[in-house]
């Protein structure tokens, strides 16, 4: 079978592109150029020639064919323009689930596809398999990597039936420091290379710098709410139906400065986000402070004191019926239906007992334990056991 493997110049689709080449498959590698301005990477740090390069050598040493191809204008598009809007909207978009779903496994897969490729390889840590339903349908389930320090199922939760069926995780069943052993067994010019901490596939990007780039600076007030501060997010009695509490208790913080005090001073509310508490700059506190609220039209900050500051909690979150993606379709709730999952709001979360309740006015989750720092723009996922179900931006 003929597979087209993203080649990143890491050690995780290197490794992907060999095991797949062992199969017997004929492996043509691509790396996807996503980004040329090194204005914002880290010092001493190129942002995509020694990926490609590395990606060539591993290409080479493996004896597959190797392409470049830019795709810099459509991520500029789809992933940097929408990250900027975001920020600047007051909230906190999550690029790499984006990428994925509009970049490598959108555009990138097609244009795999029409090199005559069956099906796109990545190094992701998840898996993909298949069931035949009641009426002879194969149903494609994204599954959780074995690897559990390293999963990355999240960053898939936005994929759908179509880029499953086509899709391909070779290193899926194994962990890190097994798929590290491979690649220095075959001598791999990755083996021993560091895993990128930049943005999908632009390189070791500075996130300030990179938002300060194109968001203007403004000064605004940070202003401290204290615990004494009456418990909005306290559960009251009495409520007439579920939706109700579920509004009441998915309901965001709204504080005034006057709720609290003001503390210091910050250069613009779109530079942060929700349960942040580094570049703050505040001192003079026994814990750090960390961000509960930002009031973008007035661009303010309000910080509580300590991770477990009760205003950085919230037992439930809502996300919009048009920001409602099923992996499973076949599992998606009508209204008035309820579902028992474990959910997460953030990349390497640990999964939370939760109950997914969907109604007209949109999909709840209620979660058993009060969540810290859900932030609007990031995206929901639940499971079932270690199948990826669905998931949702934060509203």
């Amino acid at each position: 079978m003929k597979v087209v493997v993203g080649l990143s110049g890491g050690v995780d689709s290197s490794v992907a592109a060999y095991l797949l080449q062992q199969q017997g498959h004929d492996v043509v590698a691509l790396f996807m150029r996503n980004w040329n301005d090194a204005s914002v990477t880290l010092e001493d740090e190129c942002p995509w020639i020694e990926d490609s390069n590395d990606a060539l050598m591993v290409a080479q040493k493996l004896g597959i064919p190797f392409q470049v191809i830019d795709m810099s204008e459509l991520y500029k598009e789809k992933i940097v323009d929408y990250m900027f809007d975001e920020y600047k909207n007051g909230r906190t978009p999550n690029p790499d689930v984006l990428c994925n779903r509009e970049v490598k496994f959108d555009v990138f897969m097609k244009t795999a596809l029409s090199l005559g490729a069956e099906k796109v390889a990545t190094g992701h840590y998840a898996r993909v398999d298949s069931t035949i339903d009641e009426n002879g349908k194969e149903i494609f389930h994204l599954l959780s990597g074995v690897d559990t320090n390293k999963d990355q199922s999240y960053f898939l939760c936005q994929l759908s039936q179509e880029q499953l069926s086509k899709s391909l995780f070779p290193i899926g069943a194994l962990t890190k420091p097994e798929v590290r052993e491979i690649a220095k067994k075959m001598e791999l010019v990755t083996a021993d290379k560091k895993d990128s901490q930049g943005l999908c596939f632009i390189g070791k990007v500075s996130l300030p710098t990179f938002l300060q780039q194109q968001l203007e600076p403004k000064e605004g007030e940070i202003v401290e709410i204290f615990t004494d501060f009456d418990g909005f997010h306290t559960e009251k009695p009495g409520f007439e139906s579920k939706i109700e509490e579920l509004k009441f208790l998915s309901r965001k913080i709204e504080y005034n400065k006057t709720d609290g005090k003001v503390i210091g001073k910050h250069q613009g509310a779109h530079y942060f986000t929700i349960g942040q508490s580094k570049g703050l700059g505040i001192g003079g506190h026994a814990e750090s402070c960390f961000i509960i609220q930002r009031d973008m039209p007035t661009n303010t900050i309000f910080v509580g004191e300590g991770k477990n500051f009760p205003g950085l909690f919230r037992k439930a979150l809502k996300i919009e019926n048009s920001d409602v993606h099923w992996v499973r379709e076949d599992l998606r709730l009508s209204n008035g239906q309820s579902m028992k999952v474990k959910a997460r709001i953030r990349y390497r979360q640990t999964l939370e007992e939760a109950t997914l309740y969907q109604f007209e006015e949109g999909l709840f989750i209620e979660f058993e334990n009060p969540q810290s720092a859900i932030a609007e723009g990031q995206f929901a996922a639940w499971y079932s056991g270690d199948e990826l179900l669905g998931s949702g931006v934060i509203s």
